[in-house]
This record gives C-alpha cells, structure tokens and sequence, in this order.
C-alpha cells in the first residue's frame, strides 16, 4: 500500500497537470514537456470565438499524438467583448510586408501591444484550467506563454505567470486546505527564443507540421505567412536550423 501525505494522497502517485493546449507551437512543446516530466496530462482548449479555429482540430491531434489522458474543449465568448483582431472580423489581423525579391520581411516588428491582443485572455483561460484542476486533482498548470519572442502581450510576462500562482493557492479549495503551496504554474518557454523553443521541442519529438500558429489559419489549417505569429514561427525555424513544415496558402 502506498504512503499517504497529509492530504491523503499517495506519496508517489503521479503528478497530474493541466495543460493548456491551443493548437499551436508553443503549447504543442508545452505538452511534450510535461509529459518529458513524467506528468500525467489533461489537455484543454479554448473554443472562444477566434478566426482561427483551425487551431482545435489541430489540438485534438497534438493531445493524442502526445499522450494527453484527455483533451477538454471549453466554449467561452471573448468575442462578446470585442477588440480583437482575432475575435472581431471587422478589425484587420496586421501583415508582414515582404522584399519581392528575397522573401525576407522588409520591416522590423511593430513596437507595443498589437491588435492581436484579447482582453484577458490568459488570466480567463489559466482561470479556467484552475476549476479543470481542483476536479481532476491536478496540482499544476502547465502554459506556454513566452516573454521573449511575443508580441508584446502584458499576459505572456514572468510577473504575470507568478502572481496567478499566488491567486491559485489564495482562491481555491485545494489551495487554502493545504499547508504549503497547492498549485504551481510552470512556464517552462518564458524565457525561451522561438529557436531555442523549436529546438527544446524537435528534441522531444513534436511533429510540428501538426500544429496551427497563423492568426487567420485557413479551415483546412494553411498559414497566411505574413501575420506576426507566421513570422515569428518562420524566422525561428530558420534561426533554429530546423526545416519548416508548416503549410502555407497561395497569397
């Protein structure tokens, strides 16, 4: 028979995570992390009213393919808020200019917070996977938030992934019940490059010809190649020394 802690729970039973896993790059690595950790994992994606729903059916494939024990699909509207270019058809996703000549883009990424931003978005998903975690009895989150090669999202920052932690262990059931801290947030890309991101995950194995970063995938999953996620994806294949997979549409 197993120890017990002082929650009751096995000593060496397995540590289960939520993973958040939205389709794309950086949560696929993600997931194969956790499961590099020996996590046992509960994948969940976030149906919330984005032009690019390519990304879920991508998902379904990454939390199999990746050995997630289950994979959740959670329906929330953003989109009822507004001001996104990725919830809101009437604001344009920004494009990369490219040389004719060279395929290389012209210009340097724009500076500040672009409109690609959805109010909230990963406090209101890590919200979420929080409750997922309390009734599946996950003791962390796993999320694929990275402050060096973004887009200047406030929510991708260190500060930001350590101050959800103290709400989790402030907020919860679970967290107030315990002795010492019940939940912990890992952000294992946060500090990562694209390329180092790539290489992290080729090295575990990811097929990321599965994955959908684009803002505004096809249905059938092909890139645009021109929108700041496409470029980002584009140039850290290209710095990682990794070929690209990704499809990309005509245009």
């Amino acid at each position: 028979m197993n120890a017990l802690s002082n929650d009751n729970t096995p000593v060496d039973a397995p540590v289960r995570a939520v993973v958040l896993l939205s389709g794309g790059l950086d949560s696929a690595t993600v997931l194969a992390m956790a499961r590099a950790a020996g996590r046992v994992c509960h994948a969940v994606s976030f149906d919330y009213g984005q032009r690019h729903r390519a990304e879920l059916l991508a998902a379904a494939r990454l939390a199999v393919a990746l050995g997630a024990v289950e994979h959740r699909v959670m329906k929330i509207d953003t989109g009822g808020l507004g001001g996104s270019a990725l919830t809101d058809n009437s604001i344009a996703v920004p494009v990369n200019a490219t040389n004719a000549a060279t395929g290389a883009f012209a210009a340097p990424l724009a500076e500040g917070i672009p409109v690609t931003y959805v109010p909230a978005r990963n406090t209101v998903f890590l919200a979420l996977a929080l409750g997922m975690a309390e009734v599946v009895g996950a003791t962390e989150l796993w999320v694929g938030v990275n402050a060096v090669d973004y887009s200047g999202y406030p929510d991708c920052r260190p500060a930001f992934v350590e101050a959800f932690e103290r709400l989790a262990n402030l907020a919860t059931k679970a967290g107030v019940e315990s002795a010492t801290p019940h939940f912990r947030v890992r952000a294992p890309l946060v500090t990562l490059s694209k390329a180092g991101i790539i290489q992290a995950g080729s090295t575990l194995g990811v097929d990321y010809g599965m994955t959908v970063s684009c803002y505004q995938a096809s249905p059938e999953g092909l890139a645009c190649g021109r929108c700041d996620s496409c470029r980002l994806r584009r140039e850290g294949f290209a710095a990682a020394g990794v070929a690209d997979p990704t499809r990309y549409g005509k245009g």
